[in-house]
C-alpha cells in the first residue's frame, strides 16, 4: 500500500500480516468489550454516576432473575438470526447494511399471511410465514445484490438506504390499508389469528424463534465449513481474483448469498411479529439489525460463537431497560454497542495488518 507518513525518504505503510496469531484473535473481542466498558464508565463518571453501581443493575436486570434471563433470551433470538444473516455476507465480503429493513420486510409478509391466509392448521399456517418472510426478505436484499453483481454498485449504500424504505413501507400499511377498523384509531393491524401465532416455552416469552436460530446456525455452519459452496464463498471473500482464476462463478455466489442473507433477516422479522407483538405495528425492531452487525464481528462471523454474543447482547438490552430506573436513558447502550464495534473494527485492522516504516533499515511499528 503507499506511504501514509513520508519524511526524508522514508515512509510508514501498512502491510498485511503473513499470520494471524490465534491469541489476538481471542483476545480482540474481548479487549474490545472491555475498553467500551472503559469508555461507558469515563462517561458515566463525568455525569455523576457510579459506573460500578449501574454496571451492576445492568447485570442484575438481566441475568439476575428468572424472568430477567428469559427475557434476555427473547431479546437474543433476532439478534441471533440476523446476526447470522449479515455475517454470511461478510464471510463473502458483501456488506450488507441492510438486515434491518430486510426483518421489516420479513414481518410483512409474515403478517400478510397471517392476515389473509391463515384458515390452515398452525403448522401449515407458520410455515407458509416463515416461507414468505425468507423469500420477502431474500428479494428485499436482491434489490442491492444484482447492481451491485453486475455492476459494481457499492452495496453498503443500498442495502442501508434500503432499510428507511421498508420501515417506511410498514408505516404505510400499518396506518393504512392494514389498519385494524377495531383498533380504536391506534396504528396496528388486527391481532394475528391463533394458527399464525409461534407456541412458547412455558409460561415465558420465549418463542419457537428460538429453535429457528439455532437450526440456521448449524445449517450455516456445515453449509460453510463442510460443503464445496461454503469453500468457494471463503475463497471468493479472501481472494476474488484467485476465486475467479480458478473459475469459481461470483456472480451467481453474490446474488445467491445476498438472498440467503436477506431470508434470514427476513425470519428474525417473523420470529418477532408471530412470537412477540403478534401484529404489525409501528416500532417493530429496537434497531436488531444495526445491533446485528456488532454481534458478527464480535463473534467473529462464527455461527456457534453467535450463539453466546447474541445472549449477551440480549442481556444488554435488557439491562438498558433496567438501567433507567437509576434515571440514566437507555441510549446508553447503544453508545456501549458503538463503542464496542468501534474497538473490535480497530482491533481488527491491527489484527491483520501492521505498520511498517521502510526506506532505508526496514522497520516493523
Amino acid at each position: 500500500m503507499a506511504g501514509l507518513l513520508a519524511v526524508k525518504g522514508r515512509a510508514l505503510t501498512i502491510e498485511k500480516r503473513g499470520d494471524i496469531s490465534k491469541a489476538a484473535m481471542i483476545l480482540n473481542p474481548i479487549l474490545s468489550v472491555a475498553l467500551a466498558l472503559l469508555v461507558g464508565g469515563t462517561f458515566l463518571v463525568l455525569t455523576g454516576h457510579d459506573p460500578l453501581e449501574i454496571y451492576s443493575t445492568m447485570l442484575k436486570g438481566a441475568f439476575g432473575s428468572a424472568y430477567g434471563l428469559s427475557e434476555t433470551v427473547v431479546k437474543a433470538i433476532p439478534l441471533l438470526l440476523s446476526g447470522l444473516a449479515v455475517s454470511v455476507a461478510f464471510r463473502m465480503q458483501l456488506w450488507n447494511i441492510g438486515a434491518e429493513g430486510q426483518l421489516y420486510f420479513g414481518a410483512i409478509a409474515a403478517t400478510w399471511v397471517a392476515l389473509f391466509h391463515a384458515d390452515g392448521s398452525r403448522i401449515i399456517v407458520l410455515s407458509m410465514m416463515v416461507g414468505a418472510a425468507f423469500v420477502a426478505g431474500g428479494l428485499w436484499a436482491m434489490i442491492a445484490a444484482i447492481p451491485r453483481a453486475f455492476f459494481k454498485v457499492n452495496e453498503t449504500i443500498t442495502t442501508l438506504m434500503l432499510n428507511y424504505v421498508a420501515i417506511l413501507y410498514s408505516n404505510y400499511l400499518i396506518y393504512g390499508p392494514w389498519k385494524d377498523p377495531e383498533g380504536y384509531n391506534f396504528p396496528l393491524t388486527a391481532i394475528f389469528p391463533e394458527s399464525a401465532v409461534l407456541p412458547v416455552l412455558g409460561t415465558s416469552r420465549i418463542h419457537f424463534g428460538l429453535f429457528f436460530g439455532l437450526a440456521a446456525a448449524l445449517i450455516l455452519y456445515v453449509a460453510l465449513w463442510h460443503t464445496k459452496w461454503g469453500y468457494e464463498i471463503r475463497v471468493i471473500g479472501e481472494s476474488p481474483v484467485a476465486a475467479r482464476y480458478a473459475g469459481m462463478n461470483i456472480v451467481k455466489n453474490i446474488l445467491i448469498v445476498m438472498f440467503i442473507s436477506g431470508g434470514l433477516a427476513g425470519i428474525a422479522g417473523m420470529a418477532e411479529v408471530s412470537g412477540i407483538s403478534q401484529r404489525l405495528q409501528p416500532g417493530l425492531s429496537p434497531g436488531y439489525g444495526y445491533t446485528a452487525i456488532i454481534v458478527a464481528w464480535l463473534a467473529r462471523l462464527n455461527p456457534f460463537t453467535m450463539l453466546g454474543v447474541s445472549f449477551i447482547f440480549g442481556g444488554l438490552l435488557v439491562g438498558g431497560y433496567t438501567m433507567q430506573t437509576s434515571g440514566l436513558p437507555a441510549a446508553l447502550v447503544s453508545m456501549l454497542q458503538g463503542a464496542i464495534l468501534f474497538f473490535v473494527l480497530g482491533g481488527e485492522i491491527f489484527t491483520k495488518y501492521r505498520l511498517v516504516l521502510t526506506g532505508g533499515d526496514r522497520k516493523e511499528v
